[in-house]
Order: structure tokens, then sequence, then C-alpha cells
């Protein structure tokens, strides 16, 4: 697949500026949840670029995180070259982002193909992965398409948005291509519930494929404000020039589902069948993690008695565990977070809530 014709002019786009605030404690303003190592060896953003390297080499990879972890990005990256690796000025959201790196791809190849992949994410079938992109890719080829990767339901989830199914295409290298009948906002339980009865429906998972010039053209014409902008840091030189960082801050906060993918008609899907997980949560991590035979997941140094269903995660200090169920634990040098792992999703709350009393030393 790495000689596939189809990656010749295709480059990736890694969106890696989140905080991730329901990692807190680990998660913090300069060390983000895409930099953690939860997993293995590497940190979320390493695993994402080694997943799409056999295909797109690192001289075609473009990752825009924050000015804040900027060089600590860099570092962890060396590899790519690093006027690659664009720290935006200002949080606005992933449709500025995607415009702006879209006019650097076209700049360097007018033939070139978009792959927008989050950083922060999970899949476990990784050669799966790439063979359904390679398709999506020669989807997105056409000019005018816009393809996304839409993930199989294995649950009903509020958290994710959907993707509303309409005629079947066909098929291509394998893969089933669907056209695209509409991008639904995150549902109730109930209506959730009824989208992955009805199988007509797929994860959003931000994973969208598309010719730079078709992004480029789409947003002169659903967003011609943000497109001249946009125009204007192009023109001026990109991500290098002054432009970039006096321009970008003007930018209107709006992700790209709003400002574009409800409102083109020409959207493909294909369904992945990729073990993905976004990894939302330290349920998630726990669910995913080593658990011993009490279903517990903790270090080595550590004792657990009488306790079931526990996550614990102490680097430096032997934490013992008695006669407590369904916890997370996490300790660092200057915080504990103890939780009911039932609602670790609302760990983002807490850190709201020392912003809000100016603790802003462990944010």
């Amino acid at each position: 697949m790495a000689t596939d014709p189809v990656f010749k002019h295709t480059y990736a786009v890694i969106m890696a500026g989140g905080s991730g605030t329901r990692f807190w404690p680990l998660s913090r303003r300069k060390h983000p949840k895409q930099l953690l190592t939860l997993f293995g060896q590497d940190s979320l953003l390493e695993q994402t670029v080694a997943r799409i390297q056999p295909v797109i080499p690192l001289g075609h990879i473009y990752i825009f995180t924050s000015e804040v972890i900027l060089r600590k990005v860099r570092r962890l990256l060396p590899r790519i070259p690093s006027h690659q690796i664009v720290g935006e000025p200002a949080s606005r959201n992933t449709a500025p982002t995607l415009g702006v790196a879209a006019h650097e791809i076209a700049r360097r190849d007018p033939q070139g193909l978009m792959v927008v992949l989050p950083s922060d994410h999970i899949i476990a079938k990784p050669v799966v992965f790439r063979q359904v992109l390679g398709a999506a890719c020669r989807v997105a080829s056409t000019p005018g398409r816009s393809v996304v990767l839409g993930l199989k339901p294995t649950r009903p989830d509020t958290g994710f948005g959907y993707i509303r199914l309409g005629r079947r295409e066909g098929k291509l290298a394998g893969h089933e291509v669907f056209h695209v009948d509409s991008f639904k906002e995150k549902p109730t339980m109930a209506v959730a519930r009824r989208y992955v009865s009805s199988g007509r429906y797929l994860w959003n998972g931000g994973m969208f494929i598309w010719k730079a010039s078709t992004l480029i053209e789409n947003l002169q014409r659903f967003q011609p404000e943000m497109a001249s902008q946009m125009g204007q840091i192009a023109d001026a030189g990109g991500v290098r020039a002054r432009a970039f960082r006096r321009l970008y801050a003007k930018f209107q906060k709006i992700s790209i589902d709003y400002a574009l993918m409800e409102k083109i008609s020409n959207i493909y899907a294909l369904p992945a069948d990729i073990g993905w997980n976004d990894v939302g949560s330290w349920a998630v991590v726990y669910e995913l993690g080593n658990q011993d035979s009490e279903k517990n997941v903790r270090p080595s140094a550590s004792l657990s008695l009488d306790s079931h269903g526990n996550m614990v995660v102490s680097p430096k200090k032997y934490v013992i565990t008695v006669g407590v169920q369904d916890l997370i634990v996490v300790e660092t040098d200057d915080a504990l977070l103890v939780c009911a792992r039932a609602r670790s999703q609302e760990v983002g709350k807490a850190v709201q809530e020392l912003d809000r009393l100016g603790r802003h030393d462990l944010l």
C-alpha cells in the first residue's frame, strides 16, 4: 500500500490542539491528553503519526497544535519538518485550522488531498484503517467530493455525533461507499438507541478526506468572510508569516461540522470497523487496561485488599486500597483525583471549577 498512487498527493493534517481536561490531573494545559502515554510506550500523538506513516510519509504530515505546547510537540516528533508543526496563536476550533491547512497544502501541491485526523484516539486495527483510508482517498480524489470515515456503533452513545447514511453507491476496494444524508448532533439516549437499531447511522469520529482545493472552494461558498481572512494569510506567506499570528485570533470559533459539513451536499461515507475508541475519559482507560483477577487496573507497586473494579495511576507512591469499589485514583506531584469510575466524564467540570477558583497552578 505504501506505493499506492493515491497516496502520492496525500497529506495528513493531525489536530493536536485539544486540552483533554477529563484526564486531569495528568493532563494539564502544558501537557494535554494527546501527549499522555496511556497505552504502550508512546504518546497518543506519536501513535497517530506511526499509524499513518506506512502510507503517508513524514514530509507530508502536518500537525496543528497550541502555541503553548509547540516546542514540546516538535521535540516529541523531531523527524517531522518543524515548519509542518504549527502552533496556533489562539484556539478557534477546527474550521479555521483546516482552512489554513488547506491553503498550505494547495500552495505546495495543487493536487493535494487532505486526510484530517484527531491526535488522541485509539485504533486497534491499523492495517484495516489504512486499507479503508486508501479507498476513502480514491473517492475524495474527485474534485468537489468530501468523504468521512464513519465508525460502526457498538452501543447507543450520547457522547458522539452521528452520520445518517443515504443511498449505497457501491463498493471500492472491498469497502462500501454511501452518500451522506445528514450529520446529527449528540443525541439523547432514546434517540441514540433509535439510531443504532436502525442500522443507518455511523459515529462521526472527526476523520475527513477531501482535496485541499475542494475545501477552499466550499469555504469560499459557505464561509466567505472566513475564507477571505484565510486568503490574506495565504497571500502573506501562510503559517510562517506575521499575518498568521495577527489574523488567526480574529477567526470565528467554529467547528468544521457547523461551518461546512452540515451545509454541503456532495459528501460520502465509508463505514470503518477499525477498533476505534476516542478515549474520552478515565473510565475508558480502565476498560482498555490490563485488569487483575479483581478487575482492578493498578501498578505492580500497589496493594489491593477486598477492592474491586478500581483504577490506580500512581507512578511514585505505593497505593493501598481497602474495601473500595469502582474508583478512579490518579496521583501526581501536586494533586490527587479520587472519583467514582461511572462519573469520570465529570472530571472536566472539576477543572472548570479550579479555573473559577483561580487555581491556575493546577491547570
